[in-house]
């Protein structure tokens, strides 16, 4: 299991990403809102404003301080 990190020594399980994206969409809004009201919302931005937006196979949201494009290119270097 290869650990992806997501910003401020925050890691994810990289095989469990379905999608990354930025969160500026109202769809994307509603599905983070949708998320913290069913208790599925992870936020590992430590208090920065979110930049990035992780859908997991297991149906979670992360929130993440780190750029989409910054993430993928981690997604990238590590295989």
């Amino acid at each position: 299991m290869k650990l992806l990190n997501v910003g401020f020594g925050n890691m994810v399980a990289a095989g469990r990403i379905v999608a990354v994206i930025a969160p500026d969409s109202a769809p994307v809004k509603r599905l983070v809102q949708e998320a913290r009201d069913g208790s599925h919302l992870i936020d590992a931005t430590a208090g920065r404003r979110t930049r990035a937006v992780l859908m997991m196979d297991t149906g979670h949201v992360v929130l993440s301080a780190v750029q989409p494009e910054t993430i993928a290119g981690r997604m990238q270097s590590e295989e």
